[in-house]
């Protein structure tokens, strides 16, 4: 098994390298940019190009695994028996757009519904952040350490702003308790931040493609990733995640639970 990760592991890394080098070519260029469920929910040419050309690249090299994604390239699974590969082409569309900055292409596998591997590329950064249970977790070449596990006065959290801003979960006395909040607006850059120790906890509704590579790296690094209600998150369907060290995700549970 712990072959069959490094395998996966390495075939990660190579696919987001090619797409990092485009997206990154691609963030400059004019784009043609559609809206989903609201204005604020954006889509363009690169988001689907990208997925298509990830998801046929998985199929064409494991052929019997199902494919999760974000613009619906890939399955809809109803179970998470076997090899499951959670595509999101970039995360962060927004950043993508408005920014061209601060944007992520992320894949995440599961066997038999367990983490297995995943690989998150900050683009701008040309930054590849990969890696499993059996193998460890990488930038790069370089094999991270587990971060510390600090409590919430520590560190600095990463919630989603309108949760915040309607203080849905109690989150206003979660940021209060912290050294302070940022928001970044791509969950892959804020894995990023998690496993290197930046942030101590990040907390937001997420679908499965926003969640899956960063729960495998977070869960190799000895940090929590909870549902809202401390119960294990479901990999096929959206919810709140909590994601942090395990001191800090007690705490916060505990404020969440006592929120009126």
């Amino acid at each position: 098994m712990k072959e069959q990760s490094k395998e996966i592991d390495k075939f990660l890394t190579s696919l987001l390298k090619d797409v990092g080098e485009k997206l990154f070519v691609d963030a400059d260029r004019n784009k043609s940019v559609a809206t989903k469920s609201g204005r604020n929910d954006l889509v363009t040419n690169f988001d689907k190009s990208t997925e298509k050309s990830v998801v046929q690249t998985i199929k064409e090299n494991y052929p019997d695994a199902v494919i999760v994604s974000e613009e619906g390239y890939g399955d809809t699974p109803d179970s998470m028996d076997g090899l499951v590969f959670f595509v999101d082409p970039i995360d962060g569309t927004m950043n993508f757009v408005k920014r061209r900055d601060d944007f992520a292409s992320m894949i995440g596998v599961y066997l038999d519904g367990k983490p297995y591997v995943g690989a998150i590329i900050d683009v701008m950064n040309k930054k590849i952040y990969h890696g499993g249970p059996e193998i460890g977790v990488y930038e790069n070449e370089h094999k991270l350490e587990n971060p510390e596990n600090l409590e919430l006065s520590q560190g600095l959290v990463d919630i989603s702003g309108p949760m915040v801003l309607a203080n849905k979960f109690n989150t206003q006395k979660v940021v209060h308790h912290s050294s302070g909040i940022r928001i970044f607006g791509s969950a892959g850059i804020v894995f990023k931040h998690l496993v290197t120790g930046k942030e101590v906890m990040y907390m937001s509704y997420l679908a499965p493609w926003d969640l899956a590579a960063g729960r495998v790296l977070c869960e190799s690094m000895g940090l929590n990733v909870v549902g809202v209600d401390g119960t294990p998150v479901n990999m096929l369907k959206s919810q709140v995640v909590i994601a942090g060290t395990q001191k800090v995700v007690s705490e916060v549970l505990e404020t969440v639970k006592n929120c009126d």
